[in-house]
């Protein structure tokens, strides 16, 4: 199935499965994606991720979702700003803050996909891709 948005199809499924209290969510793999979570495992918002080889043309994208010891979400909220109909940039002065530091952003800048935090350090700007807290 072709889908439009394929990153708010992901953090869709991650924002399901976090609510359902799913261990693993998988989805379609693609370099992008696979960046973006990369993003999540280094802020600790996921425990790990894996590409699992598929028999059709694609392959899939695996993420282990983390709980505390009230089984409450790693991600409390996720959400998606850079659309397809409305692409949202920020320059390096104008990089957002989530949730006043709490949480974090994630960019696709000229250096690849980074976070809000990696940004502002490398001084560069780009698409603000999601917000995740």
């Amino acid at each position: 199935m072709q889908t439009t948005d394929p990153i708010a199809d992901m953090l869709t499924r991650i924002r399901n499965a976090s609510m359902a209290r799913h261990q693993t969510v998988t989805m379609p793999s693609s370099r992008m994606k696979q960046n973006i979570a990369a993003i999540l495992q280094q802020e600790g918002y996921i425990g790990g991720y894996t590409v699992v080889p598929s028999e059709g043309v694609q392959p899939h994208l695996q993420l282990e979702l983390l709980y505390d010891q009230q089984r409450q979400p790693g991600i409390r909220g996720i959400r998606r700003v850079s659309k397809p109909g409305l692409r949202v940039y920020a320059k390096t002065t104008e990089l957002p803050r989530v949730l006043g530091g709490i949480g974090t952003s994630i960019l696709s800048t000229p250096n690849g996909v980074v976070s809000g935090r990696q940004a502002q350090a490398q001084k560069v700007g780009g698409e603000v891709l999601c917000y995740v807290w």
